[in-house]
């Protein structure tokens, strides 16, 4: 089994800065790619970042040029800076980590993390 560990929300003010972190572990599996997701109220889940094994990152639109993804391989540790946050940026932050374990690819999630920005 992976577990997904994710903390670092917050209550912050518009403009402010928060730094999620988020760590896969168990045992048997390698990391392909580890994400960042979130869901708003009554909105559906939005993917907001993602890192591959080989460094490559998406973002969507919305958070370009202000959050950055980053990721620790041997810690099976992703991170996510958010500068500049905006109202619109509050919600549910999960991490998910896809996975190669017993000859097969398994996505894990997290429990979520709150993440609440102030006008």
């Amino acid at each position: 089994q992976v577990q997904v560990v994710e903390s670092g929300g917050d209550l912050v003010q518009a403009g402010g800065s928060l730094r999620l972190s988020c760590v896969a572990s168990g045992s048997g599996f390698s990391v392909n790619s580890m994400g960042w997701y979130r869901q708003a109220p009554e909105k559906q889940r939005e993917l907001v970042a993602i890192i591959y094994s080989g460094g490559f990152t998406n973002y969507v639109d919305s958070v370009k040029g202000r959050f950055t993804i980053s990721r620790v391989n041997d810690a099976n540790a992703v991170y996510l800076q958010m500068d500049s946050l905006k109202p619109e940026d509050t919600a549910v932050y999960y991490c998910s980590a896809t996975v190669w374990r017993a000859g097969s690819q398994s996505e894990y999630w997290g429990q979520g993390t709150q993440v609440i920005v102030s006008s």
